[in-house]
């Protein structure tokens, strides 16, 4: 009999969420509200596929996700290091036997052994996901106690930038149960707290998770977990169950607690859950598209009165596309002046180590090398340009975090700029009409810039060897010798400089690729606004109705 009525009530909560979604989605067409699209496409896949409940692990970078779910699987799964790891999403789930499928973004999949994982999903073995991997999905046979789950490692935020549309924060909307992990070096920055905050529109589970454990005394970790009760409070009114874990120390103790208290509870209870998740998403679309359905209303009934009025007010002088497109463009354009600068003032570092790591090098090299001086000098050449390429490389490889801070700069003024806009886009609707925004589901992509192709300058201005026929080499040899040696100074300057000009190409196309994104984002708002304010007059009465649809949706959706 029980069964009998979940199923019911698990048919009658999918067919109410089916007739909402398709209700929002004629809506949305219907008064050009593009700002829901990506939540309308995170339910509309809940619907279709009845996945698995995606149990994503999220947090900054080095924060330990990786490391904590081969702990938990009790098997050595996934790439972890002690730089930034991470570059594809990657989910691991149950099923009958081992196995690892890549899906890249053309559609194509293919299946790899499980030891292979780290070659398409870490930045060592994939960088800047050049292989264009979306996911890489993971079966196995020990996530039995799991079933009806999926967990889901994602690139830290704030390391490895966004390289295509599945990247950790625009995946958000999927996200079924949320597991913020904190690194228990670096507890709970304003990151964390907004990650959240972004958190509660998609998922009514989160869930902290204060990793690296063993760093911290029992005293000390009590400390920690009663700050991050009281800065919850403080900042979002609200608690949240908080997990201590550690791979080094006491492993099993907290994974039987988390076992316990969260994933078993997940797993065994997954269809009520899942329909839980889902009817929160449903929730939280249907009251963002109300907020919008009211400004119409509102709209609706004074447009009669004074419409042009009512669109003075709202669009005011600083609500303007043009005056926000300009200091958009200031901000990008500030930033990318910078680039160069940071970046040389970065290499300068490097130049006296690397003259003399070079030059020394070529001592030994030069009492090796026989011949004529055309011969000598193609030698130096050959052996100057491997060795500067590989030297330009390897610093390109280990240090191009340092040349982001432009980049990372112009992505948080941009942030605060639109956010300002919106803000003040708010107040005005709030003012003129009495009716406030739903928060925004917006983010600002940033795609980390490729790598150069990393190459070198020749050594000589003149080429003296095209007339080695003139030069005896057991009398100038050695004056050549030390003319090789001194140019060294000239060939680290000159190639160190081509690098910053190289990323510095790179990191300002990614910032004017942020700003066009920033535009992109306020047209798409203030399109949005002006269609509710020119497109509904004479529909008051429709308008009443929808709300009135889209509201008896909402009471449908009871678990």
């Amino acid at each position: 009999m029980a069964d009998t009525i979940n199923q019911g009530s698990k048919n009658r909560i999918h067919d109410v969420s089916q007739q909402s979604l398709k209700n929002v989605f004629d809506i949305c067409d219907r008064f050009s509200i593009v700002s829901l699209s990506r939540q309308i496409q995170a339910c509309e896949k809940l619907l279709i596929k009845n996945s698995p409940i995606d149990v994503a692990i999220l947090g900054q970078f080095k924060a330990g996700k990786s490391s904590f779910i081969n702990s938990l699987i009790g098997k050595s799964i996934l790439p972890v290091g002690v730089i930034p790891v991470t570059t594809v999403i990657t989910r691991l789930q149950y099923g009958d036997r081992e196995r690892a499928v890549v899906r890249y973004f053309d559609g194509r999949t293919s299946e790899i052994g499980i030891s292979d994982i780290g070659n398409f999903t870490s930045e060592a073995e994939n960088p800047s996901n050049q292989k264009n991997v979306e996911m890489v999905d993971v079966e196995l046979p020990s996530l039995r106690d799991y079933a009806g789950l999926r967990l889901v490692d994602t690139p830290g935020l704030g390391s490895v930038f966004k390289y295509h549309v599945e990247t950790s924060e625009n995946w958000l909307p999927q996200v079924g149960t949320a597991l913020l992990a904190i690194s228990s070096d670096r507890p709970l920055s304003d990151n964390d707290v907004q990650l959240i905050r972004e958190l509660t529109q998609h998922t009514p589970n989160i869930v902290l998770l204060l990793t690296k454990a063993d760093l911290l005394s029992a005293e000390q970790q009590q400390e920690v977990i009663k700050f991050f009760e009281r800065t919850i409070q403080r900042e979002l009114n609200r608690q949240l169950p908080i997990y201590v874990y550690s791979t080094h120390v006491n492993t099993e103790q907290y994974k039987d607690r988390l076992e316990t208290g969260l994933l078993s509870t997940l797993s065994l209870n997954r269809d009520f859950e899942f329909r839980k998740i889902l009817q929160y998403k449903m929730q939280s679309l249907i009251n963002g598209c109300l907020s919008y359905l009211d400004i119409a209303l509102k709209t609706s009934l004074q447009a009669d009165i004074d419409r042009v009025r009512l669109h003075k007010q709202i669009f005011d002088e600083k609500v303007n596309i043009d005056l926000i497109r300009e200091e958009l463009t200031i901000i990008a354009r500030e930033n990318q002046r910078q680039t160069r600068v940071l970046i040389t003032d970065y290499l300068d570092i490097f130049q006296n180590a690397l003259r003399k790591k070079i030059s020394e090098a070529l001592e030994k090299e030069l009492s090796t090398w026989k011949g004529n001086l055309w011969r000598l000098t193609r030698r130096y050449e050959e052996w100057l340009a491997d060795r500067m390429t590989d030297e330009m490389r390897q610093i390109s490889q280990t240090e191009h975090r340092h040349f982001y801070g432009t980049l990372k700069k112009a992505h948080a003024s941009l942030s605060r700029s639109i956010e300002a806009f919106r803000n003040l886009l708010d107040r005005n609707i709030e003012k003129v009409l009495g009716v406030r925004l739903a928060p925004a589901d917006w983010k600002i992509e940033v795609s980390e810039p490729d790598h150069p192709d990393i190459k070198t300058i020749r050594s000589f201005d003149f080429h003296f060897d095209l007339i080695w026929f003139l030069m005896p080499m057991f009398i100038f040899r050695g004056l050549f010798e030390k003319h090789f040696i001194s140019e060294i100074r000239r060939e680290v300057e000159a190639n160190l400089s081509r690098l910053a000009a190289q990323w510095e190409d790179r990191i300002n196309r990614a910032i004017e690729e942020m700003r066009k994104q920033s535009i992109n984002y306020v047209k798409e708002e203030l399109s949005t606004i002006d269609a509710l304010l020119s497109k509904t007059k004479g529909q008051t009465s429709e308008i009443r109705e929808t709300i009135q649809k889209l509201r008896e949706g909402l009471q449908g959706l009871t678990v």
